[in-house]
């Protein structure tokens, strides 16, 4: 975002000498022409350092201001996949011009980094409810009741190309949230389908699916 005109010391003096009269933020704002945030901030930098001058600062001042951190968060918040380039245009658009360095450096700031997506089963909500029920349902049962089960799973292995990687904007512990992952469905071509199990008792034999898998397939496999 575009850096505002700094205020001048006469009218920063001014600011103090009215609010030592007893008048308000609003009034004062209203009179001087000023925003009630920044009479705000003027008067608490005078009763924390009794000056209004500017202060000693570490470094260079940072190029994007805290409107347009704000704006950035907001974007990769709604929009996970949003490039650096995207970022660098958003900006330039607002009157602020910065690299894509600086644009990652800003939401390393905010602990957010550029992290590959994860790939997950596409679920629908009823297959979010599903799971959950199943979930809760068996909470309480022993290690000897899961001996019993045996987990089974298929998946799918290309075998023309890769799969190009996705990046997002995340933050740490964040990688299964909806938004910084990639779906992916069972089906397409160039592949092969492979099926496998395991249970307490070890994994089982790994099984090429060469049709649809359905109900005879699956006891045929078992």
């Amino acid at each position: 975002m575009a850096k505002t005109k700094e205020l001048s010391k006469d009218t920063r003096k001014s600011i103090v000498d009215l609010h030592q009269t007893g008048k308000s933020e609003s009034t004062i704002g209203k009179q001087l022409g000023v925003k009630k945030s920044t009479v705000g901030a003027i008067i608490r930098k005078w009763k924390t350092y009794k000056t209004t001058d500017n202060l000693p600062r570490s470094g260079a001042p940072r190029k994007i201001s805290s409107r347009g951190v704000k704006m950035i968060m907001r974007t990769v918040s709604k929009a996970p996949r949003t490039t650096r380039g995207d970022l660098v245009n958003d900006l330039q658009r607002a009157g602020t011009k910065v690299t894509k360095v600086t644009i990652s450096n800003t939401l390393q700031r905010q602990g957010i980094k550029s992290r590959s997506a994860r790939r997950v089963p596409l679920l629908k909500p009823v297959h979010v409810q599903a799971r959950l029920k199943f979930a809760r349902e068996h909470m309480d049962d022993t290690a000897e009741d899961w001996e019993n089960v045996m987990w089974s799973d298929e998946t799918k292995v290309e075998l023309f190309g890769i799969n190009s990687t996705r990046r997002v904007w995340r933050k740490k512990n964040t990688e299964l949230h909806p938004k910084n992952t990639i779906p992916t469905v069972k089906h397409g071509g160039g592949n092969i389908m492979l099926w496998g199990c395991f249970s307490a008792k070890g994994t089982g034999r790994l099984i090429r699916v060469k049709d649809r898998m359905n109900g005879a397939m699956y006891r045929e496999i078992l």
